[in-house]
């Protein structure tokens, strides 16, 4: 470590040889109080044994040296004020609870926000506006309220109950039957249409590059779009656009315009997860693109064609059916096939090999020559499924780089670890 300060490059500052155990934890204890101090995000203290030699005696695993172990450290917690709880409309029409914190310095960021998620969980942490509050963030990233201070709390606080009728249209709020959900029943609201679009033309969708939250937002507020259909209609427009500036000049116009027509061919399984329908995200379309040839033919599908899909459960089947059950609906997709969009699925014309059919593979690390997005799209053509998690039923970890927990669960539960070399001897 000291050669290489010597030659210029940087090196983690203050590291300290040890000599005993207790000397190690005292300066995990010393790392742990100052991390935020450093200029630069540490989630862990690192033990490595110092003698070259003796690492060459311990030698490695497959994945791991045997001279090292980390120490992870919890997130940091500090006490803030909920100085307001306002409600956000998701794209579904969800009416969600957000903290609007005293910013306080949290991870090495300020954090002034964080989400409530629903009435059941204001009401079981007595979350109220005024509230002293600990926060931390989960796995260092995302804000939450872990409790209130009731002993801190100013006398008169009352709980919050989420409104049952939508902030943004006045219609009625109602909760889910056996849910927590609390969701606008309004068909008109802007809000959702707003969100909807956006979800729409997301990467994970049609991949519109260019039409963001405040480009969708701006052309809707000027009225020219009024749902997915009128996306394919900008071209119409363009002169105007680019006069009123409303996504950028003439090149920033006519990107977005390019985006537009190459989404027209894409395959059927973005269009499906950009409708939004509840419960079916980018893996279900997959599936549902491999088994059904087109659109017209998923239009018309039935309860028991849907139920036997891989991993199709009957909630996620019924908000299927009665998505397309809808008028308006088929109104849409007829616009959207009029207008050029593909509705045909090439996953299932080209009946590909699904070697990986009934695996499941969760990812994790930095691969060497692709993305991790590569990766899973790669899996899902071979008919594989990808998940967030590690679970049991977990059929490989793909590791790369910088694996972090995911990988050390997968160990400890035994399941088979893969390098990208190994997943494409699989694949070959």
């Amino acid at each position: 470590m000291n050669w290489l300060a010597e030659q210029g490059f940087p090196v983690s500052p203050d590291f300290t040889v040890c000599k005993t155990a207790d000397e190690v934890w005292a300066n995990i204890e010393k790392i742990g109080a100052t991390r935020w101090d450093l200029s630069f995000g540490i989630d862990g203290a690192v033990v490595k044994v110092d003698s070259l030699e003796d690492r060459r005696r311990l030698g490695m695993t497959s994945k791991v040296p045997r001279w090292a172990v980390a120490f992870k450290y919890p997130p940091e917690q500090k006490e803030t004020v909920v100085e307001d709880i306002r409600i956000q409309v998701g794209r579904t029409g969800r009416l969600t609870p957000l903290a609007v914190l005293k910013p306080v310095r949290l991870a090495g960021t300020t954090v002034s926000r964080a989400s409530l998620h629903n009435q059941d969980y204001m009401d079981a942490k007595d979350i109220r506006i005024g509230d002293t509050v600990i926060v931390q963030k989960a796995g260092d990233i995302i804000p939450e309220i872990l409790r209130s201070i009731p002993e801190k709390r100013l006398p008169g606080t009352e709980r919050f109950v989420i409104p049952d009728t939508c902030p943004m249209c006045g219609s009625p709020a109602l909760r889910e039957e056996n849910g927590a959900d609390i969701r606008c029943t309004g068909s008109n609201c802007f809000t959702q249409a707003v969100r909807r679009v956006i979800y729409f033309a997301s990467k994970d969708a049609m991949n519109i590059d260019g039409l963001g939250p405040s480009s969708a937002e701006a052309l809707m507020t000027e009225g020219y779009i009024k749902d997915f259909a009128d996306i394919y209609s900008l071209r119409d427009f363009r002169e105007e656009l680019i006069e009123k500036g409303l996504i950028g000049k003439e090149k920033g116009t006519d990107n977005l315009l390019n985006a537009i027509e190459s989404s027209r061919e894409n395959d059927i399984d973005r269009l499906i997860t950009g409708l939004g329908i509840r419960n079916v995200g980018k893996q279900s379309a997959r599936v549902i693109a491999l088994h059904f040839p087109d659109m017209d033919a998923l239009r018309h599908a039935t309860y028991e064609q849907l139920i036997g899909l891989p991993d199709f459960g009957d909630i996620m089947v019924r908000d299927i059916l009665e998505y397309f059950a809808r008028e308006e609906t088929g109104l849409l997709l007829d616009r959207l096939n009029q207008a050029g969009v593909n509705m045909k699925s090439r996953t299932a014309e080209e009946k590909i090999d699904r070697r990986l059919e009934g695996k499941t593979f969760v990812l994790t690390g930095k691969l060497p020559s692709m993305t991790r997005e590569e990766a899973s799209e790669l899996i899902q053509s071979y008919g594989g499924k990808v998940s967030g998690s590690v679970s049991g039923k977990t059929s490989y970890v793909l590791a790369g780089e910088e694996a972090g927990s995911k990988l050390t669960k997968a160990q400890e539960l035994g399941i088979p670890i893969l390098r990208e070399e190994d997943l494409m001897e699989l694949l070959n």
